[in-house]
């Protein structure tokens, strides 16, 4: 008998790619960066990413219309996003308390989250200390 070869499936490809890349990612630069890999159409990236979402390992940016690893595990809590302007660095930050008060705040209002995503747009440290150094 001849070994066996584990094929990865496409959201497992896409992952792997997410990982070495570090960097939020449209889908379009995944299509372009897999294609080589028999990834070819952009239905196959976008089910493949809709995939790593539910199963809550990327995150995406919806005002960037990218995608991003996620740090770990929320244990229930919001990611709060700091996107530079600059360098386009995204950082994932986790904060129970802001999430107890995005919930207070729904409770009352008698709003159904589905999505709860709290980005913020700026410079990073290392782009403000550049600025100010030049």
């Amino acid at each position: 008998m001849g070994k066996q070869i584990k094929k990865l499936s496409h959201a497992n490809k896409i992952l792997n790619f997410m990982k070495r890349k570090k960097v939020p990612l449209s889908a379009y630069e995944i299509l372009d960066g897999l294609a080589t890999q028999g990834i070819t159409a952009p239905t196959t990236v976008y089910r493949a990413l809709n995939k790593l979402v539910n199963d809550k390992l990327i995150h995406k940016i919806e005002s960037l219309n990218t995608w991003t690893l996620c740090c770990g595990s929320h244990e229930n809590n919001m990611p709060i996003f700091e996107i530079c302007k600059n360098c386009g660095n995204v950082t994932e930050h986790l904060d129970s308390n802001l999430t107890k008060t995005i919930r207070r705040l729904s409770e009352r209002s008698g709003f159904s989250a589905d999505n709860s995503v709290f980005e913020i747009h700026g410079q990073c440290g290392d782009c403000t200390v550049n600025h100010a150094n030049n």
